[in-house]
């Protein structure tokens, strides 16, 4: 067997094991991550989260809070706040959101917040005019390592992603995130999932 062979072999052998474990899918709706210190300025002081859903994130959950954020076109009533608390404040929107909106929110990795577009957003004790913070979140796929081996990929690796059924489609451009404490989960936001006719629990072949 020549080296091209080969090659071609190992990649179609790879695809069909990976088709193997199909990948639980779930639809990240538009939410915000809070700073402790935002917090208390929109909720009060002292003020802690009140959880009413895990997510399946290990730690992570839905709690009951809601916000309003406003950009200069228009405003969106009852944005989720996720937990837990984390060391700066970030809110993931759609790309249709961000036209509501009127922001130009960019597509980054959640976490890379620098120079994102800003926002004011409104809690039942107050109000915060966020600097920079809001992104569009590009789809990924959470796995823990020992998952990453199986499918043989390294964290930060752009991948594709395939969905079947009625609006199936591949998704170009999806980037694996692992490690240890995540569970293995391909997210993808409304627009997203509304293009591939996606619901919770649907499951998806990494390609």
């Amino acid at each position: 067997m020549d080296e091209l062979t080969e090659r071609i072999t190992g990649k179609i052998k790879l695809r069909e094991k990976r088709a193997q474990r199909p990948v639980i899918a779930n639809v990240s709706n538009r939410h915000l991550h809070i700073c402790a210190a935002d917090l208390e300025k929109l909720f009060g002081k002292d003020y802690k989260l009140t959880k009413i859903k895990d997510l399946m994130q290990p730690g992570e959950f839905a709690s009951k809070e809601t916000v309003t954020i406003k950009g200069a076109k228009s405003e969106i009533k009852n944005v989720r706040v996720l937990g837990p608390i984390r060391k700066a404040t970030q809110i993931e929107i759609s790309r249709t959101d961000s036209f509501t909106l009127g922001v130009n929110a960019p597509l980054r990795i959640s976490g890379d917040t620098a120079g994102s577009a800003p926002l004011t957003i409104t809690g039942p004790a107050g109000a915060i005019e966020l600097k920079e913070g809001c992104i569009v979140a590009k789809r990924h796929v959470h796995l823990t390592p020992q998952d990453a081996d199986f499918f043989q990929l390294k964290d930060g690796e752009t991948i594709r992603v395939k969905c079947a059924g009625d609006r199936g489609l591949v998704f170009d451009n999806v980037v694996a995130r692992i490690r240890q404490d995540m569970a293995t989960e391909f997210h993808v936001d409304t627009d997203e999932a509304n293009a591939a006719g996606i619901k919770n629990g649907d499951r998806v072949i990494i390609l």
